[in-house]
C-alpha cells in the first residue's frame, strides 16, 4: 500500500449511481463447484462497464477453463444498494458484489472475506483502502479512482471568448455563464447547463459533497461519526444549485442523466454539464471526436478551496466469505488477476477507461481526457475527499435529494431544506 498517496485521507465513494434490478446466483442456483468447474456469481453496479467487463470475463475463462463468472449488472435506474440488499435478504448471496460507504461496510460484515493477503490489496495506493479497513483485515478492493465536476464543450468556450483556466471563483464563473447565455444563439445552443434534477445522486451526493467536504474535513470517517450536519456552506450550495437552474434547459426535475449527457451535452446543445469522467463512453458513442479532443472538467468553485477537485473510490470489490471454499478462492484469484495481470490492467485503462487506484500501472496511458485532467488533480494533491458516503444511509438521495427536488419545483425553501435534512441526519444517528 506504499506509494502515491492521491487523495485525502479518506478519499471514497460513489457514485451512488443509478441501477437495474437483476437477480444473483447463489449456491442454490448453480453458485459453486459443478463437477471440475467453479462457478462465481458477481453482482456488479457499473452499467458503463457491462459490456467490457463481461469481455474480460470470457478472456479469464478462456485462460482459467475451470471457473465460470456470471456477471450481472445493476443499472439504468434501480438502486443497487436496494437490489443487493434485496438479493441478500431472499437468499441469492451472489459471490463477488460492491460496496461503498462504511455503513455498508458495517452492514455486511458478516459476509467480507478478508482479502489483505490479495496481490491487489498489496499494491492499492495510499488513501483507497481506509473505508474497508478493520484492523488488521482488508475487506475491499477498489474499483478505480474517479472524479467529478463541470464538463465543459471546448469549442464553444473558444467561439465565447472564455479561457477555462480562468475560471477560478463563483465569480468567475458566474461571469463565464452569462457570456455563455447572452451568446446563445450565436454559438448554437439551447441553455449553458443540462441539470438532471430527476438524478437525486447528482444532487444528493455529488453537488451537495462539494459543500459539505470542507465541513467534515474531507474525512468520510468524520462524516460517518457526526451526529449531526450544520451546512456550514449551505449559502454556497445554494447559489450553485441556483445558477445550474437559471441557466439550465427546463424543466430540470424531468431531465435524467442519459438526456443530461447524450440528448444535450454529447449533440453540443449546451456547453457544461455537472458530471464526472464515468461519462466519457457514452459520450464517446455518440460523437467520438468531441469526446477525444473537446471537452475538459473544471472544478466547482468553493471559496477557500477554489480549483479542487473531489475525487474518490467509487465502489470496492468485496467476496462473500460465506460461499463454498472453493468459490472464495476463485472470487479471490479474479479479482487479483483484474487489478494486477498485464491484460487485465490493460482492460482496466483502456476499455474500461478507469483511473488506476492501484500501483503498477503506466498512468501515461490514462484513456481519456477527463481521466486524464482528474489525474492530474489528485496526482497534485488538489482534491476534495468524497465525504458523501459518510452520511446515514439513504439520506444522500432520499433526504436531501429530494428536498434539492422540492426545492427545485417550488416546493420547499432553502431554509426549509436545511431544517429537514439536519432533523433527519440527527433522527439517523440516534
Amino acid at each position: 500500500m506504499k506509494g502515491t498517496k492521491f487523495y485525502t485521507k479518506a478519499a471514497t465513494a460513489l457514485f451512488a449511481s443509478s441501477i437495474l434490478l437483476a437477480g444473483c446466483g447463489s449456491s442454490d442456483s448453480g453458485s459453486g463447484a459443478s463437477g471440475d468447474q467453479v462457478t462465481v456469481d458477481m453482482f456488479q453496479f457499473k452499467v458503463e462497464i457491462k459490456d467490457q467487463l463481461e469481455s474480460l470475463v470470457e478472456q479469464y475463462e478462456e485462460e482459467n477453463p475451470d471457473v465460470n463468472i456470471n456477471v450481472k449488472t445493476v443499472g439504468g435506474g434501480n438502486d443497487y444498494a436496494a437490489s443487493l440488499k434485496s438479493a441478500f435478504s431472499s437468499g441469492d448471496e451472489p459471490d463477488i458484489f460492491n460496496v461503498q460507504s462504511p455503513t455498508e461496510v458495517e452492514d455486511y460484515r458478516d459476509y467480507l472475506a478478508d482479502l489483505s493477503e490479495t496481490e491487489a490489496v498489496g499494491q492499492a495506493l495510499d488513501g483507497t483502502l481506509s473505508t474497508v479497513t478493520d484492523g488488521e483485515e482488508i475487506l475491499g478492493m477498489p474499483f478505480s479512482q474517479e472524479g467529478y465536476g463541470l464538463i465543459y464543450n471546448k469549442r464553444i468556450f473558444e467561439e465565447a471568448g472564455i479561457n477555462p483556466e480562468e475560471i477560478v471563483t463563483y465569480e468567475d464563473l458566474e461571469g463565464a455563464v452569462k457570456t455563455l447565455d447572452s451568446k446563445k444563439d450565436e454559438l448554437g445552443i439551447d441553455a449553458v447547463f443540462a441539470l438532471p434534477g430527476k438524478e437525486k445522486w447528482v444532487l444528493g451526493n455529488h453537488l451537495s459533497n462539494t459543500f459539505l467536504a470542507p465541513e467534515f474535513n474531507n474525512d468520510i470517517l468524520e462524516a460517518h461519526h457526526s451526529e449531526t450536519v450544520a451546512f456550514e456552506r449551505g449559502d454556497e450550495m445554494k447559489r450553485f444549485l441556483d445558477l445550474q437552474h437559471q441557466y439550465s434547459v427546463q424543466p430540470v426535475n424531468s431531465l435524467d442523466y442519459s438526456q443530461q449527457v447524450e440528448e444535450n451535452f454529447s449533440l453540443e446543445k449546451v456547453a457544461i454539464i455537472q458530471q464526472g469522467n464515468w461519462v466519457y463512453n457514452a459520450i464517446a458513442d455518440m460523437d467520438p471526436e468531441l469526446a477525444e479532443n473537446g471537452i475538459g472538467m473544471i472544478p466547482i468553485p468553493v471559496e477557500g478551496n477554489e480549483g479542487k477537485l473531489p475525487v474518490g473510490v467509487p465502489q470496492y470489490w468485496a467476496v462473500n466469505k460465506q460461499s463454498d471454499e472453493e468459490v472464495v478462492e476463485a472470487a479471490k484469484d479474479f479479482l487479483d488477476w483484474m487489478n494486477t495481470s498485464e491484460a487485465g490492467k490493460e482492460a482496466v485503462m483502456q476499455d474500461f477507461k478507469f483511473i488506476p487506484a492501484y500501483e503498477g500501472y503506466d498512468t501515461s496511458k490514462i484513456a481519456d481526457p477527463l481521466s486524464q485532467d482528474i489525474y492530474k488533480y489528485a496526482e497534485s494533491g488538489e482534491t476534495l475527499g468524497w465525504v458523501f458516503l459518510g452520511a446515514p444511509t439513504p439520506w444522500q438521495t432520499e433526504v436531501l435529494g429530494v428536498d434539492m427536488q422540492k426545492y427545485l419545483s417550488g416546493d420547499m425553501t432553502w431554509e426549509e431544506l436545511e431544517s429537514d435534512a439536519t432533523a433527519k441526519w440527527e433522527e439517523a444517528r440516534q
